[in-house]
């Protein structure tokens, strides 16, 4: 009798800030290293928050073509970069798979904003005119309006067939969009899924966006030390940019063809609170629930876990709100397992940060390593938990929860569990 299918991590590809690929990316954590800075990609004198933590990325030196780093979107461009890398990671002859076996899911919560935003003051004149000119239209434009161009892009870069959807919840959304297609191997819709997130928010739109609500930091004179999750001082988060590519692969074919097994998707839940746009209710309640449901489904107890991913975002409700969570989902566990928050290092990238945090839990299972919480120097009454300031700490990982919380009311909680070592 053949046992119950899971999803296993073979193959990882970031772009983050501070680093492309997943060894800078796990090189920065591990330093406790910032990548805040002022904001360069535009001119940003007029707003609020005038700091980002953004990439240093050249598509031409990461492998795309000119004709790539012309027509398609910056976020786009992270996808594909991340893609080339993770299926190079993974070992997997692509073009020798069953292409109706293969699918693709993709996680973003604004799409191509960049180019939309670039093409719409083109065809406005500068968002002067109402009824805009569309014969100025870039030719890219309508595949910017569509977000589901990315996942469409990812899939013909690795040829699936399968199924391909784009999964938009949000800064849940990179969450959300591995733990469906953990989900559709399980269920045997597939057999290797290419999937994770991305995210190139730092335009003008984006940032005002943010700035109206007050929910990024405005702390202009000290970026390094912006983005401070769960310190006393925190003033909102900062905005960030990237994307984390995974390869996922049915357990017991990767076992076979003896594949490097990163971690296996354990267990996975989402919850909304039917509350508010931006609000959280202070228990925590939704967050608690789907973390129960994902150590369930895992076939866990929260004495299992040994690492803590927050979402950890840096805005003064989150941060209440995840503590107050962790404590109802996790009961006392939550006092004795560490706790942090990468947003401290490379900000938050909305939707592709739920797959940036994968790959860091994924990582840390790898390595025995917890990455810290930076800038993290004074208490607040209501975080007590250990959020291993400052300093990454040896740590064995068996069990990593990961969870993510967005606008909307979107609540993720995933388990990733060191996989069963298989015999030769």
């Amino acid at each position: 009798m053949m046992g119950a299918r899971k999803a296993v991590i073979t193959g990882i590809g970031v772009v983050a800030p501070g680093g492309i690929g997943r060894v800078a990316f796990w090189d920065l954590l591990t330093a406790g290293r910032t990548a805040t800075r002022p904001l360069t990609l535009f001119d940003a004198t007029r707003f609020r928050s005038r700091i980002a933590a953004e990439c240093e990325f050249d598509p031409i030196a990461a492998g795309l073509t000119a004709e790539e780093a012309e027509t398609k979107d910056r976020a786009c461009q992270f996808a594909l970069v991340s893609a080339d890398e993770a299926m190079a990671d993974s070992g997997l002859d692509f073009q020798a798979l069953a292409p109706e076996r293969l699918g693709v899911v993709v996680g973003s919560a604004v799409g191509c904003t960049m180019r939309l935003e670039e093409g719409y003051l083109v065809v406005s004149q500068g968002g002067e005119q109402w009824l805009v000119d569309e014969s100025q239209a870039p030719p890219g434009l309508y595949d910017y309006l569509v977000p589901s161009s990315i996942a469409r892009d990812v899939a013909w870069r690795c040829g699936a067939e399968g199924p391909v959807s784009m999964i938009s919840t949000g800064c849940t959304s990179g969450l959300d969009a591995v733990g469906h297609a953990a989900q559709l191997i399980e269920d045997g819709s597939a057999d290797v899924i290419v999937a994770g997130a991305t995210d190139a928010p730092i335009s003008p739109i984006s940032v005002a966006c943010f700035d109206a609500i007050k929910a990024t930091s405005p702390n202009n004179g000290d970026p390094e030390h912006a983005s401070r999750p769960f310190d006393r001082r925190r003033d909102g988060f900062v905005i960030g940019e990237g994307a984390a590519i995974f390869v996922l692969e049915e357990a017991e074919a990767a076992a076979r063809r003896g594949a490097h097994v990163y971690s296996e998707i354990a267990g996975f839940a989402s919850r909304g609170n039917a509350f508010h746009m931006t609000g959280l209710r202070p228990d925590g309640r939704e967050m608690a629930e789907a973390i129960t449901v994902a150590l369930r489904r895992a076939g866990l107890a929260p004495e299992d876990v040994d690492y803590i991913n927050a979402h950890g975002s840096g805005t003064k409700q989150n941060d209440r709100h995840e503590t107050a969570a962790f404590k109802a989902g996790l009961g006392q566990r939550a006092h004795e397992v560490p706790v942090s928050s990468i947003k401290s290092m490379v900000g938050h990238s909305l939707g592709a940060i739920g797959s940036i945090e994968i790959a860091a839990c994924a990582l840390a299972v790898e390595h025995g390593m917890v990455p810290p919480t930076a800038n993290l120097e004074q208490d607040d009454a209501a975080c007590d938990l250990d959020y291993v300031p400052k300093k990454a700490r040896k740590h064995q990982v068996d069990v990593a929860l990961t969870v993510g919380s967005g606008f909307g009311g979107f609540q993720s909680a995933m388990v990733l569990r060191r996989a069963e070592r298989q015999e030769t």
